[in-house]
């Protein structure tokens, strides 16, 4: 623990001097006299792990896995060509070349090799997330001066090209990172972690993405399964299951210490150190958003013996204690349901929709009320975790058409079995694909179509609110058909009062007229407070009266900035965006 915080500690003053990083010659760090020893070359990658998301960018998921009381721009067609920024940031890059540059000033090559190693493992972490939002990039493995002319005018390299660069500099830092498994620190086994999901993502985005033409899809689907494979068999990672999957699931993400079984590279807060984050805060106050879980969301979580939910007649029209009866206990483990009680307490608590548009109120992540002030929380958020690799593997199969049920026992199951549930049988998937999945991915097909469906239904369990969602949905290319849809939540029948924890005692009134004197519960009038989908009955509608617009030739691509564009007339515009140049 000491070492992580002196870590995140050198971080954060690195982090002060980036400007200072990002200009060459600097005064404080000299590659004259810097770059010489094992300290110098650690406490300057150090300043890389800035580039991993923060708390809040880890579990402020949108889109349509957590609603809220505002659309994100995106979902509304509001994203605009931006004057400079939106992104095409290259200062970090530049930092990682300037180091690569360097750090041959260094005698001992084993030290130079595995810094050297973490430095790569970044690059590539930043061009991922370049080609994520822009595509096609241009590509960098040197520091540019501002004489460089030809690189500063330089095209936007392929996709495959970035691509490629990143999977060398993935097995170079495979190679000569240490194989200790350290939560703080990237290693052997993060490399491998990164390159499961980069593969997995640049070869579904292929097979999917047709309109781009990009061949190449299945030899990356192949090193997904291979990088997957390789975690699985030698890093010693395995799911975090003390044999209780109705709290397993819970206390791993509510941790003040990351659970290392599991997780596989985290964020580290302290509350000694007064290193905070506002999870709870961001999940229990109403000018957070009022954030929960979509409807079809919640229908996809299976039954626990394993059958459909969405299979039982008259699902549509079920209230909220029944619909959460005998559910996969990650559901209790994501939202409030009856008997819920906070950690640490003894209290009952409901569902409130002050603090939850969709009535699907999220505990995921959410430790004992002492943290509820803003800025408060402490506990790890995870970035990788060992769940994540085992759910790749098993897609990247599905997808290439090569998984058996021996695949399916050693990653899906495993996952399905921590949280108590029947395994997937590959035969009666297959046999019985799920209509009501199929209809979020119209784009699935084939033989291998109910297994995949699946895979996708467990992956949008397991990883909600990690941000993967978003994603998920662009390299599947099945925005329209997740996004578009009405977002709902609970079903109220009509108006009047209801018993959300099955105690007998009403918790909610929703009235028309005047308000009616039912008790100390809640009270929210209709059309005014909540809007339900019938008028005066139906599922709970969120922020019905914003259109939302997608844009399939469009929309998967973020634009490239005015101002570099004109600095750069070599610099392409992605299609559909227009930015006045061409």
């Amino acid at each position: 623990m000491k070492r992580t915080v002196f870590i995140f500690i050198v971080g954060l003053v690195l982090m002060a001097c980036t400007d200072q990083l990002e200009q060459y010659p600097q005064d404080k760090i000299s590659p004259q006299t810097y770059f010489r020893n094992e300290n110098d070359l650690r406490l300057y990658t150090n300043s890389f792990y800035n580039i991993l998301p923060g708390a809040v960018g880890i579990f402020s998921e949108k889109v349509d896995n957590i609603v809220s009381n505002t659309l994100a721009d995106e979902l509304t067609g509001q994203r605009t060509v931006p004057t400079s920024g939106g992104g095409w940031d290259w200062g970090t890059l530049r930092n990682i070349n300037f180091y690569l540059e360097n750090s041959v000033k260094c005698d001992d090559e084993n030290v130079r090799a595995r810094y050297d190693g973490v430095a790569r493992f970044f690059r590539a972490y930043y061009y991922f997330n370049m080609v994520k939002r822009f595509g096609d990039v241009p590509w960098y493995d040197k520091v540019i001066s501002d004489k460089d002319t030809e690189a500063l005018q330089k095209k936007r390299d392929t996709r495959t090209l970035v691509i490629d660069n990143m999977i060398k500099d993935l097995d170079f830092a495979i190679e000569h990172l240490p194989a200790d498994r350290t939560v703080d620190q990237v290693s052997k086994w993060t490399a491998l972690a990164l390159k499961s999901r980069i593969c997995l993502y640049e070869g579904t985005f292929r097979k999917y993405h047709t309109e781009l033409a990009v061949s190449g899809w299945e030899s990356m689907l192949d090193l997904a399964i291979e990088a997957s494979e390789q975690l699985m068999k030698g890093s010693g990672y395995a799911l975090y299951n003390t044999g209780n999957p109705g709290k397993d699931y819970l206390n791993l993400f509510a941790s003040i210490d990351p659970i290392e079984t599991e997780v596989i590279l985290a964020r580290l807060y302290s509350d000694a150190l007064q290193i905070y984050h506002y999870v709870n805060y961001y999940l229990t106050s109403p000018g957070q958003g009022r954030n929960g879980l979509e409807k079809r969301l919640v229908n996809s979580y299976l039954m626990l013996d394993g059958n459909r939910f969405t299979d039982i007649p008259g699902y549509e029209k079920m209230t909220f204690v029944d619909e959460v009866k005998n559910r996969d206990p990650r559901l209790s483990q994501t939202i409030r349901t009856p008997g819920y009680t906070r950690i640490g307490e003894t209290t009952r608590l409901v569902p409130d929709f002050s603090l939850c548009m969709t009535g699907y109120q999220i505990i995921k992540y959410l430790t004992s009320p002492k943290y509820d002030q803003y800025d408060r929380s402490c506990n790890a958020m995870p970035l990788m975790r060992y769940a994540e690799i085992l759910l790749n593997y098993a897609e990247a199969k599905a997808e290439r058409g090569t998984i058996t049920q021996e695949d399916l026992d050693k990653s899906i199951n495993l996952i399905r079995s921590r949280a108590g549930m029947p395994g997937l049988n590959l035969v009666n998937a297959n046999a019985d694909p799920d209509s009501y999945i199929a209809k979020l991915y119209p784009a699935v097909c084939g033989e291998n179509k109910g297994v995949i469906l699946e895979i996708r239904r467990e992956r949008r369990i397991e990883l909600v609110m990690e941000s993967f969602r978003w994603d998920d949905v662009m390299r599947w290319k099945e925005a329209s058909a997740c996004f578009l849809e009405p977002f709902k939540g609970m079903y109220f029948p009509a108006t009047g009062s209801y018993d959300l924890d099955d105690d007998g005692k009403f918790d909610i009134c929703i009235y028309k007229d005047e308000k009616p004197n039912a008790g100390d519960i809640q009270y929210y009038k209709l059309g005014v407070d909540i809007i339900l989908e019938s008028g005066e009955s139906g599922n709970v509608m969120v922020n019905p009266h914003i259109q939302k617009i997608w844009d399939e030739d469009k929309d998967y691509f973020y634009p490239i900035p005015i101002q570099e564009r004109l600095l750069n007339p070599n610099l392409t515009q992605n299609p559909g965006w227009d930015d006045g140049i061409d």
